[in-house]
């Protein structure tokens, strides 16, 4: 492949399709396509240039690295991704290593066939159907030197033989999608006989980096989003950015400073105008509108000063912008609507209970109602009159919601909920409270045109794996690698025991071992966590209290001894238990949802024989209990902060320890040492995952060290263990966001365990 021929935009590599503008590999045996990071696709662009010759590693830092001064880590995680991807569903661990091979002191080259292809129909060369809508091929050979491929009249047959079988089973696949509303009949890719079974939607966004929060167009053309790493140009910095929803370059809209960040964009009803936020390097925030075509100047229309929380969307004839609960310089604990020319703030009137928190407010398609998110940490749907008066709770979920839209008739409203450490698609109807799974997974963020029915999404598939950090003396090294998402790594007292949830088997299970005998990692058999909230040890170290979800897919409180296997369900007369500790001498304080108005959780302590003992503490996320002191530390549902109380629960006895760490959105990003420390992780635009820790003494916080852990890679805000010299925390090993787009599909039923979950937890809270 010579420099300078014009970049193909797909490679068959080997038995693998590499697609170079979404740097996705499908291989044939896997289930879904692979996407790898940006550097990883330069590093296998130039080991294609020259298939079967040895590459230096020189060489490879220098073109995809130009400019900088890397270590050979990055090069090795680069060549690690690659090999995992092509591995991809193949039989054996090894499948990817075959494809590039290792040259000592030398470098590393490609050991199979590599092929330019061109567009062509989908009828092509391939046995799968799925893999035929990424292939559509008409190939330009370019043989491999040194290696023999297998006999071309052989796979010749043997694909012909497999396409008939599987092309049957294919057309029953498409045909289900077509009755499900999953494709998109009006598409490119449906309009050239390219049948997309293996997903129903495009990603239409391609750059490195994270492309957020979209918001399409009133007529779905275009779509807006803040892109950062990419587009934007910047690795911690973002800029609002506008492309047609036809997969084209994308268009920089705004213009901000260094250092600064813009988010949140929002297509004006006329779709002349996109207001966005923009927070600066020291914390200022302002909301900006800007013409959609990029001419003119930016205008400031309100400030949003030291707001963690800010959501607003437009009226639908365009007069004001309609606001969430805002936190900060100016605080407003109820939607409000501001004209954006006088800057006149006008507020809704509506019944709600305190410290109540309604985020995303969106107007219905008829104009009548006012959809929001009430507490979204542990939240549910929401919507009032337009005019104002008595809110009407849609869903009764109490989960982590991220992001939701309108459809188009206005009788349902779709969203995304994080299950499982993943986030996706569902759809609530607004009088039943029915939800639905769509079946679009990695998803969230969802942006619905009520003209046409289109959606734009959020699709995010991070992995995750478990470091264990030297605190004092910076090392850090990777626990039990796998291509999966490990989180919630939770320490025994003894130092020597390690639980974690991960996904590394293909569903998420409870996962022990021993930190010195890494060939112990095993699952836990028979049961399903609860990922929403970290086990908790016996000061012992031989039992765990786990959240889990029984065979009627409530939730429920596990006892699990690991190193036996042995497991028991601990019997409260908490109804909706979410978290559960061990406390003083036979006790255990349990996190329940309680649901109704208000933050709709509630701290409780019960002996082991169920009953209920002490005071009650309302509003409670995330708790740990301070054997030292015999205290509880706890975090809020409707503000950040920490508070303690005594192991009675005295609700008159509450202190606050700290008024604005963790944020209510960190929750779960904290955790107590033996010694009483408490370890909090963060992120600041400088640092994606900061370390900081702090003594608990008397009434309040005094902080020791804060030091940064990992400048790029973002980590996991569900859990993190501690002693006293290292941190065990989950980072991001791929990262990266994408925009999907689709017609919004019809409703289906129920198809997995945690959409039942969800049917059942509503069906008995009503």
């Amino acid at each position: 492949m010579s420099q300078d021929a014009p970049a193909p935009a797909r490679l068959r590599v080997g038995d693998g399709v590499v697609d170079l503008a979404l740097r996705e590999i499908y291989m044939r045996e896997a289930r879904s396509p692979r996407r790898v990071t940006p550097k990883a696709i330069a590093v296998l662009r130039a080991l294609a240039r020259v298939p079967g010759a040895v590459v230096g590693r020189a060489d490879l830092l220098a073109e995809a690295w130009p400019d900088t001064l890397p270590t050979d880590d990055v090069l090795t995680q680069a060549i690690t991704q690659l090999r995992k991807a092509f591995g991809t569903g193949a039989v054996g661990t090894d499948a990817g290593k075959r494809y590039i091979e290792t040259i000592a002191k030398g470098g590393y080259r490609l050991t199979v066939d590599v092929e330019v292809l061109e567009a062509a129909s989908a009828s092509a060369l391939t046995t799968d159907p799925a893999f035929a809508a990424v292939v559509s091929e008409a190939p330009l050979q370019m043989p491999m030197p040194t290696i023999a491929p297998p006999p071309r009249r052989r796979r010749w047959l043997m694909g012909a033989a497999a396409a008939c079988l599987l092309g049957i089973a294919g057309l029953g696949v498409w045909t289900a999608f077509q009755a499900a509303g999953l494709v998109d009949e009006t598409s490119p890719d449906v309009a050239a006989g390219i049948s997309p079974v293996s997903r129903p939607y495009r990603l239409i966004t391609s750059g490195p980096g994270f492309a957020l929060s979209p918001s399409l167009s009133p007529d779905a053309s275009m779509v807006a989003y803040a892109a950062s790493g990419g587009a934007a140009g910047r690795e911690r910095e973002s800029a609002i950015v506008v492309q047609t929803t036809s997969s084209a370059v994308p268009r920089t809209l705004s213009r901000p400073p260094a250092g600064a960040r813009d988010d949140l964009p929002a297509w004006s009803p006329d779709g002349r105008e996109i207001a966005f936020a923009r927070w600066d390097a020291g914390g200022a925030c302002r909301v900006l509108l800007v013409a959609s075509t990029g001419v003119g100047d930016e205008r400031e229309i309100a400030r949003c000063d030291g707001a963690d929380l800010l959501s607003f969307g437009w009226l639908p004839d365009g007069s004001g912008l309609l606001f969430g609960t805002m936190t900060g310089a100016d605080v407003a604990t109820r939607l409000r609507v501001l004209d954006p020319v006088s800057g006149h703030w006008r507020n809704l009137d509506y019944a709600g209970a305190p410290g109540d928190v309604d985020f995303a407010p969106q107007v219905s398609p008829d104009g009548e109602w006012i959809g929001f998110i009430r507490n979204p940490q542990m939240g549910d749907l929401w919507r009032v009159p337009i005019e104002g008066g008595e809110p009407r709770q849609v869903t009764q979920l109490g989960a982590e919601l991220r992001g939701w839209s309108w459809s188009p008739d206005g009788h349902s409203m779709v969203f995304g909920l994080r299950v499982d450490s993943e986030s996706r698609l569902y759809r609530a109807d607004v009088e039943s409270g029915a939800v639905v799974d769509l079946g679009i997974e990695d998803a969230q963020m969802p942006s619905i045109a009520a003209r046409n029915g289109m959606m734009a999404f959020v699709h995010r598939r991070p992995q995750f794996g478990i470091f264990r950090v030297d605190t004092e003396h910076g090392d850090w090294a990777r626990l039990f690698p796998s291509s999966g998402r490990d989180s919630q790594p939770t320490l025994a007292p003894d130092g020597r025991q390690m639980v974690f949830t991960s996904d590394r088997a293909g569903r998420f299970e409870l996962w022990w071992a021993r930190l010195d005998a890494p060939d112990s990692l095993r699952p836990i058999e028979g049961v399903r966590p609860d990922t929403r909230q970290p086990p908790a040890w016996s000061a012992d170290s031989r039992r765990l209290l786990v959240s889990a979800f029984d065979e009627a897919n409530l939730p429920v409180i596990l006892e699990i001894e690991p190193a036996s296997g042995r497991i028991d369900r601990v019997e409260l007369a908490a109804a909706r238990p979410s978290q559960a500790i061990y406390g003083p001498e036979d006790t255990v304080f349990v996190i329940e949802e309680t649901g109704g108005q208000g933050s709709g959780t509630a701290l409780s302590g019960y002996r082991r024989d169920g009953q209920r003992i002490g005071g009650r503490i309302e509003g409670v996320s995330q708790m740990r209990f301070d054997a030292a002191r015999d205290r509880v530390l706890f975090t809020r549902v409707d503000a950040s902060g920490m508070w303690t109380v005594p192991s009675e629960l005295d609700a008159a006895r509450v202190v606050q320890l700290d008024g604005s760490l963790p944020s209510r959105w960190r929750y779960r990003s904290w955790t107590l040492t033996e010694s009483g420390a408490v370890s909090y992780l963060d992120a600041t635009p400088g640092c994606w995952s900061r370390l900081a820790r702090f003594r608990v003494d008397g009434a309040g916080w005094v902080p020791e060290r804060a030091e940064c852990i990992d400048a790029i890679s973002r980590n996991a805000t569900n859990g993190l263990a501690a002693d006293d010299t290292s941190v065990y925390v989950s980072l991001a090993t791929e990262d990266g966001s994408t925009i999907g787009f689709m017609s919004l599909p019809e409703p289906k039923l129920a198809r997995n365990a945690i959409a039942k979950w969800l049917i059942s937890i509503r069906n008995k809270s009503s």
